[in-house]
């Protein structure tokens, strides 16, 4: 079988899309598959908690299945969530029962001004329009955390298995956030960090994406065939066995 030459890591700063359209219709994959998103996608590092002050009153923008949802609340700050999709929804009230939850968006929270103390994106603002969400969140709180995590493709195994399941987040090393008025940037974390997976969890990672919850069965069935052969074949992993997955997470303080 001869496979297309791996296109260059990624040199971008955000997600391409055409127009809002385009981008609107990427996120509209995730109204289905919240049970597999919270089983394998990771969590949060330690490092990106220690950014919250103990005792926050935290509002989780696009929080999904509630990952650093749940994270958050552990270490007791008062948190609550909200995220466009009922599906993500529906996981979320059972992963954090305690934590309220509703449906809304970045542009849109529903809330009023001076509750919160934090606002947290992770995983999510590269779904938002800039402009607006930005604009809601000064509206909200006086300070935002944005966090990604990425596949670390610096390693080139890494790489040409981000191109294969087509994760098309994955963000270039030392990126910086497309963010609006009023906020800038005021402290930044980057750190390193592996999630063990087993080889189908790694291939359950891929349907995931919003790729091939796009997809129809044809484009699925040959993502699963490809990963299959790169994982047991090429790389030689047996078949449910565990690999460390290389991440990168990057956590950016927004003020006034």
């Amino acid at each position: 079988m001869t496979y297309p030459p791996i296109p260059p890591v990624s040199r971008r700063d955000a997600p391409l899309f055409a127009t809002p359209e385009h981008r609107g219709l990427g996120a509209s994959a995730f109204t289905s598959g919240g049970g597999r998103y919270h089983d394998v996608r990771p969590g949060y590092p330690a490092q990106v908690l220690d950014l919250i002050p103990a005792g926050s009153r935290v509002l989780d923008v696009g929080a999904g299945t509630g990952k650093l949802t749940g994270q958050m609340h552990a270490r007791g700050h008062d948190v609550c969530a909200l995220d466009p999709s009922p599906d993500m929804l529906k996981v979320l009230r059972v992963a954090v029962p305690k934590v309220p939850c509703w449906r809304a968006t970045a542009e849109a929270t529903a809330v009023r001004g001076g509750v919160f103390d934090l606002i947290t994106c992770a995983q999510t603002w590269h779904w938002v329009d800039v402009v607006g969400a930005s604009s809601e969140f000064a509206r909200v709180a006086p300070t935002v955390l944005l966090v990604w995590n990425n596949l670390d493709t610096r390693d080139p195994w890494v790489h040409r298995l981000s191109r294969i399941m087509h994760a098309g987040d994955v963000l270039k090393p030392g990126f910086l956030p497309h963010i609006g008025a009023p906020w800038a940037v005021s402290s930044t974390l980057r750190c390193d960090w592996s999630q063990t997976m087993t080889t189908q969890q790694i291939i359950e990672l891929a349907h995931t994406r919003s790729y091939w919850l796009r997809a129809g069965e044809t484009v699925r069935t040959r993502v699963d065939a490809n990963l299959d052969w790169y994982l047991h074949e090429h790389l030689g992993f047996a078949p449910g066995e565990q690999i460390a997955l290389p991440y990168r997470c990057d956590a950016f303080l927004l003020r006034r």
